[in-house]
């Protein structure tokens, strides 16, 4: 047992960097989170099969789109708030989201 104390506070943290850049509890608290302007389902591209429109490490401009939350059949393109790098995506394609709901992290 006293060999597994020290690591039990660190299992919570995915790693070194996303605990120095952010609390791993709250993403949607990241001064850089983009999140859901409603409820809905989310796709990371414009269609089946196609290349998602942003991945992790990407560069993107203001106002370029992030992904898609679809609701009652409408196709609602989410926009970057700002430019920046895409740290974290936080939603899987196909899921369903709710209002406010931290989609990705743009920093």
């Amino acid at each position: 047992a006293p060999a597994q104390a020290p690591a039990a506070p660190a299992a919570p943290a995915p790693g070194p960097a996303a605990a120095a850049e952010e609390p791993v509890d709250d993403p949607a608290s990241h001064p850089g989170a983009v999140t859901s302007p409603m409820v809905g389902t989310v796709y990371m591209q414009a269609e089946p099969g196609a290349a998602p429109f942003v991945k992790v490490g990407d560069a993107v401009n203001e106002g370029d789109t992030l992904l898609i939350v679809e609701a009652m059949k409408t196709m609602n393109h989410i926009p970057a708030p700002h430019a920046g790098t895409v740290k974290r995506i936080l939603v899987d394609d196909g899921a369903a989201v709710e209002f406010g709901a931290p989609l990705m992290i743009v920093a």
